[in-house]
């Protein structure tokens, strides 16, 4: 490229974050600390190459701070692809939240990191530019254990959470190979599940992440953001090196199930929802959901 930093190596430090501005890159480095979000502690540091960038915005923040963001190009970081947008705000890796009179310094910055983009940049990468959180991983999901060893997806399951289903089914070991995708639902939603996407369309998977064998599901203090979602990252990340991406628009795929089914859940949200565990907008939206599942 033919525009450069002005001072390779500058650093710029924010809220829980600094950023080292390289020739082809921004080497994004996480604080560790009681306040930092643990998905950035689990991160510890990544490098964002500039051809991963789509676009830069420098946006008034909260508490007269101002917010500089580096847009993700589609495509080009599997965590942010497994993410599909469920990430709060605040754990965003590719926002760098500064006081306010840093301001001038941070729009400097956001016009030589504009500089360096090229008009392509904007387009869907064909491969993952930044590189996913290393195996082996593992977590602690509410019904089971999960773990990579970059080669395959193990499944253990606990007697104490684990559906008749897939106890009858016993413990899963799937290899890359057999996967077309992930599907990574936050936990801090309702129904928050980590699901495996089989590659062969033969494969029946059951509605309910629950009852289907080849995922496992979140609850309170069981497969949090921090542990769950690198996780899935790096299994998308050896997916797509395995072979073609899949079709997916992001979004957890759309599945019709039977009606009392639907009414037992929406009941059960119910309750979820009068005993303060989901507040009102996530009742609305999650019943909304379950509707349009009819």
């Amino acid at each position: 490229m033919a525009h450069t930093m002005a001072r390779m190596g500058d650093v710029l430090a924010g809220l829980h974050a600094a950023w080292e501005f390289e020739s082809d890159s921004v080497l994004i480095r996480f604080e560790r600390g009681i306040r930092t979000p643990k998905l950035f502690q689990a991160l510890g540091e990544r490098r964002i190459p500039i051809e991963a960038i789509a676009a830069v915005t420098l946006t008034p923040g909260k508490r007269g701070t101002v917010v500089l963001r580096a847009e993700p190009r589609p495509g080009a970081d599997p965590l942010m692809e497994a993410a599909a947008g469920q990430l709060k705000e605040a754990c965003d890796p590719y926002r760098l939240v500064l006081p306010g009179d840093r301001e001038t310094l941070a729009e400097y910055y956001a016009d030589e990191l504009r500089a360096q983009l090229v008009p392509d940049d904007a387009a869907v990468a064909e491969r993952y530019l930044v590189d996913p959180p290393e195996a082996p991983l593992q977590f602690k999901a509410y019904d089971g254990k999960a773990s990579f060893d970059g080669k395959s997806v193990s499944f253990r399951w606990f007697w104490t959470g684990a559906s008749s289903a897939k106890w009858k089914a016993g413990d899963q070991s799937f290899a890359v190979s057999e996967l077309s995708g992930v599907e990574w639902r936050s936990p801090e939603v309702f129904e928050g599940h980590l699901r495996l996407l089989h590659r062969e369309p033969s494969y029946a998977q059951p509605a309910q992440a629950d009852q289907d064998p080849a995922a496992v599901v979140f609850g309170l203090g069981y497969g949090p953001v921090h542990e769950s979602l690198p996780f899935a990252a790096s299994v998308l990340a050896a997916v797509r090196a395995a072979g073609p991406p899949a079709k997916s628009d992001g979004a957890p795929s759309a599945r019709h199930r039977d009606p009392a089914d639907i009414a037992d859940r929406i009941r059960h949200l119910g309750e979820l929802h009068q005993a303060g565990l989901v507040t009102d907008e996530e009742f609305t939206s999650k019943k909304a959901e379950l509707l349009a599942e009819l």
